[in-house]
This record gives C-alpha cells, sequence and structure tokens, in this order.
C-alpha cells in the first residue's frame, strides 16, 4: 500500500521512522516550507535521510500542489501532526482515503490546542483519536481511540510527551493495519457531545486570582510548557511553572506571596495555596522560582 505522509515536528518524524521500520512503503512526504534562518522540520530531514521524496508547499488551496499530489497516486494518506487546512478533495484521492491524529477524545477538544483544554476544563481523562478526515475541523468518522488518565500533578506537556506522543505514534500503525485488513471501523462523532476551543495562548493564558484554587491551578498547568501561564509584576510578563495546589486555609488575599524557598514561591489562592517551581521572565529567562524572587526583590507579603 502506498502511504503518503503529511506532518511536521517530532511527532510526525517518528511516526514516519515507525512507518519504515517495520516495512511500510512510504512514497512522499509533505512538510512545512523551511523557515528564513531556520532549521529543517524534524519530518523533512527525516525523510530526506531515508531517500524519500519530500514536498513543502506554502499553501494547500493551489491547483498545482493538488495535481503534483494527485500524480504520486496514494493509496493512504497519513495527518501526523497537521496545523495547516488541508481541502477535503486531498481526502478523495488516495484508494483507502486518509486518517488523522488528534490529541483528544474526539468530540470533545476539536481544535489545534485539545490537550491544553482537556487539563484548563479539570478533565480527569484524556486521550487520543485516529479519525477519517473530512475537511470540517476534526470532525469526521473516528477509527479508533485510546484513553489516558488525567493526575493532579499532569501538565499538558507530561501528558504529550509521557503518553499521547509514543501511544499517537503506535496508534497510527494500528490504524494502518486494520485498513489493510480491511477492518478500520468509521464511527459517526456525536454532534450533541462536541466542543470547540480557541487556541491556548495570551489571550487565554492570564491568571485571574480571585477565581477558584482549583481553576487557577488547573490554568497553570494546561498551559505548561507553552505559553505559560501569566501574571504581570513591574509591568513584565511573568510565566509560572510547576505548580502544586495545597488545600490548606488562610486569611490572606489571593495573590499574597506566602512562603519562598527551595520548593518554590507559595501563593495565597481563594481556598487554597500555590506553589509555583519555576518561572520566567524577560532578561532572566526561565529559573527556580526562589531565584526569581531574589533577582526581582520579591518578598513574603507582596501581591503579585
Amino acid at each position: 500500500m502506498r502511504i503518503l505522509l503529511i506532518g511536521q515536528a517530532a511527532f510526525a518524524a517518528k511516526t514516519l521512522e515507525s512507518m519504515l521500520a517495520r516495512g511500510d512503503d512510504v512514497v512522499a512526504v509533505y512538510a512545512p516550507p523551511d523557515r528564513p534562518g531556520g532549521r529543517p522540520d524534524p519530518l523533512k530531514d527525516t525523510a530526506a535521510s531515508k531517500d524519500i521524496p519530500v514536498y513543502q508547499p506554502t499553501t494547500y488551496k493551489d491547483d498545482q500542489v493538488f495535481a503534483e499530489y494527485k500524480e504520486i497516486k496514494p493509496d493512504l494518506t497519513v495527518l501526523a501532526f497537521v496545523t495547516d487546512i488541508i481541502p477535503a478533495r486531498y481526502f478523495e484521492v488516495p484508494t483507502q482515503g486518509a486518517i488523522c491524529y488528534h490529541p483528544s477524545i474526539l468530540p470533545r477538544h476539536r481544535g489545534a490546542s485539545a490537550i491544553n483544554w482537556a487539563v484548563i476544563m479539570g478533565a480527569t481523562k484524556t486521550g487520543l483519536t485516529i479519525f477519517w478526515p473530512d475537511g470540517g475541523i476534526d470532525t469526521g468518522e473516528i477509527l479508533l481511540q485510546k484513553e489516558i488518565d488525567v493526575g493532579p500533578g499532569d501538565t499538558t506537556g507530561s501528558l504529550y510527551f509521557n503518553y499521547i506522543f509514543p501511544m499517537g505514534v503506535e496508534a497510527i500503525l494500528e490504524s494502518i493495519d486494520l485498513i489493510k485488513a480491511g477492518k478500520a471501523p468509521r464511527i459517526s462523532q456525536d454532534e450533541a457531545e462536541a466542543t470547540y476551543e480557541p487556541p491556548c495562548d495570551d489571550r487565554v493564558a492570564g491568571i485571574d486570582w480571585s477565581k477558584p484554587a482549583i481553576e487557577v491551578h488547573n490554568l497553570v498547568r494546561g498551559c505548561d510548557p507553552q505559553p505559560g501561564a501569566f501574571i504581570m509584576f513591574k509591568d513584565e510578563k511573568v510565566r509560572l511553572y510547576g505548580a502544586k495546589l495545597m488545600e490548606e486555609s488562610h486569611k490572606k488575599a489571593p495573590g499574597t506571596i506566602l512562603q519562598i524557598g527551595d520548593q518554590g514561591i507559595q501563593v495565597a489562592l481563594v481556598g487554597g495555596k500555590l506553589v509555583v517551581s519555576k518561572v520566567r521572565a524577560p532578561e532572566i529567562g526561565k529559573v527556580a522560582a526562589a531565584e526569581f524572587a531574589a533577582e526581582k526583590g520579591l518578598n513574603v507579603g507582596d501581591r503579585l
């Protein structure tokens, strides 16, 4: 079966390596265009090292790009971490269709920041979906899903790198096997259960200390490592990481520094305390929270 892979970053590169290692016939790879002064995408590097043709269109809406794609004559197109909008006509060309990886249990958390929002919203379970794309935003029929627990100490980073990344590669391989065997299901998504959230960026990453403790904690976890939940301190945007929630009572106003030590900065919340172990700020970068406090003159009793 002639497989065409569209993707980017380490996830797509690992998917390609895993497919080749077991003998899948990958006939072409589509990767993002090179950025001026930047390093080539890992998928491009991996494909080039294996002498697999690499295409890097700036847009998939161009008729010439589509014509070139059709000439490859793929039996199956695999989308492994794709942020570009791929028109539906691309999915109609392969004889076996196309499949796409998404890091949530669809139809929950459609969109570009699925893992972030699962954590921010306090989910106790999340996972991944392999689905048949149809041109909508994560709306196609489901082929398979994998589920994992979300612990109170998990972050977007820990969930992705420890679970959803490796599980996702294996799920793609499993899906290819099901398609080869003619046993791949097509399960309609329940639109009544669907949610869509916007990209998790600084428009949603600002911390409001007046929110309940669990909501603040979930926001910090959900924005760790990117974009980093932030507060403004001395007119600088300061981002917080490595948060731990302590459900202990106190009488201080939310945002007040309660303690500074080797474990981090302890901040008063509504109904608890937040311990922050790492901080990133302009000029000094990402450092231990206590180091940041010393550098910026932050003291117990100050309010963030």
